[in-house]
């Protein structure tokens, strides 16, 4: 079992940064791997980022490439996802997400647990 808590989200300008933290408790979280995803009001939820267990790999949906960055502790058991240049498009609330396996993810039924959500507004 994996428990999941993110926090860091908020209202900024466009243009600004915000860095999400995902704070995991369980024994399997430094074996698995991770990914942030988010969603809009009346959209569906999308992948943002993944990394895998080590944090050799990671991988990102175009729309945040070179300005989002996920990356991990496995020391302290959390992912972080740090959100530069931030855009109006970029307000969803957005979730942290565990794997049963080591691998990337970018598929909501690849992540078997999953945070409450924390919210991040981007104003114009």
């Amino acid at each position: 079992q994996v428990q999941l808590v993110e926090s860091g989200g908020g209202l900024v300008q466009a243009g600004g940064s915000l860095r999400l933290s995902c704070a995991a408790s369980g024994r399997t979280f430094s074996s698995s791997g991770m990914g942030w995803f988010r969603q809009a009001p009346g959209k569906e939820r999308e992948f943002v980022a993944s990394i895998n267990w080590n944090g050799a790999y990671t991988y990102y949906t175009d729309s945040v490439k070179g300005r989002f960055t996920i990356s991990r502790d496995n020391a302290k058991n959390t992912v972080y996802l740090q959100m530069n240049s931030l855009k109006p498009e970029d307000t969803a609330v957005y979730y942290c997400a565990a794997k049963e396996g080591s691998g990337l993810g970018y598929r909501p039924p690849d992540y078997t647990y999953w945070g409450q959500g924390t919210q991040v507004t981007v104003s114009s």
